[in-house]
């Protein structure tokens, strides 16, 4: 009777073991995708992020992916989040510092990766990059100012005024231009600012800079970089070099730039999204600076504005035509 009791006893075991594998196996993921604006970087970092965690092996029958696009309204990302919350998605990406901002403020507990925040610590989303706080962890875009103006001064020598083009609202773009402001500062620049406050604002911004400014620079702004067209053709016809913050700005029309890949940025990400779900704490999940940069050239825009550019530069460069 005991062995008949002990054999039953293993028999349930195994077969509760066996129900919480599969009920394990069987877990079904929802992860929240949140987007502030439409534009070219931010669809790259969203398709790069999904296509990771689908090669990882997250199918379609185990994790859906909730994408929302609050189209630049902060009361639409608002709206967005607490919807997130509301739904009880198993985690967020959030891509770029507005909506990682937006999210984090709900004071919610369901994780979130960030996608692409220039400065986590600054704008307060974290308080320490190697021991991740706030339930959040993800990828930083700090924007390399020092190599821009390297690169300026190597394509267009007589480049002495910058137009700053900025929303003031973005804690990222606003880091970036303090920072190209320094540098400026300390190599003898000068600068004229035109800051907006919408995408709309844009076309103005960029006329009040033509006539004073010899080159513009636009920063990691999702504001104004859903309107780069604008500011490129405006800036072609007065034969003005525009160097952007992203190699999709410079496929929309800008000159120039040192950046990373958007794509691979969302993967990182995707990565990191994995460790979680694997059992790794957020805390114990590092955020991460990238800095594997590339030199991109717009060379249609170049020709446009009456740039020369040595063989040897465009050789160690990604040339758009």
């Amino acid at each position: 009777m005991k062995k008949f009791a002990a054999i039953l006893c293993a028999l349930v075991l195994t077969l509760s073991f066996a129900i919480s594998a599969n009920a394990e196996a069987a877990k079904k993921y929802t992860v929240g995708i949140i987007q502030m604006a439409d534009n070219g970087a931010f669809t790259d970092m969203r398709e790069g992020y999904i296509a990771r965690m689908r090669e990882l092996g997250y199918t379609e029958d185990m994790m859906t992916f909730d994408y929302r696009n609050a189209q630049g309204d902060m009361s639409n990302l608002a709206s967005i989040c607490q919807a997130m919350i509301d739904e009880k998605v198993d985690f967020v990406a959030a891509i770029a510092t507005p909506s990682a901002q937006a999210f984090l403020n709900m004071g919610s507990d369901i994780p979130m990766f960030f996608i692409s925040v220039s400065n986590p610590v600054g704008a307060g989303i974290i308080t320490d990059m190697a021991k991740p706080d706030k339930n959040a962890t993800g990828t930083s875009n700090a924007i390399p100012v020092a190599e821009m103006f390297k690169l300026s001064a190597k394509l267009t020598p007589n480049v002495k005024t910058y137009g700053l083009i900025y929303c003031t609202s973005e804690v990222n773009s606003v880091t970036t231009i303090t920072n190209a402001k320094a540098y400026m500062d300390a190599n003898g620049l000068k600068y004229v600012e035109a800051v907006v406050t919408n995408s709309g604002e844009v076309q103005q911004a960029v006329q009040s800079l033509i006539g004073r400014v010899d080159a513009i620079f636009v920063p990691n702004d999702s504001v104004v970089q859903t309107a780069l067209t604008v500011v490129a053709d405006a800036a072609k016809d007065a034969k003005i070099p525009v160097y952007g913050s992203s190699a999709v700005m410079v496929a929309s029309g800008a000159f120039a730039t040192i950046s990373i890949s958007d794509t691979q940025i969302g993967q990182m990400t995707a990565d990191m999204s994995d460790q979680y779900l694997k059992g790794a704490a957020i805390a114990d999940i590092p955020a991460v600076v990238v800095s594997d940069f590339t030199m991109v050239i717009n060379k249609t825009t170049a020709d446009a504005i009456g740039v020369t550019i040595a063989d040897d530069v465009l050789a160690a460069a990604k040339v758009i035509e």
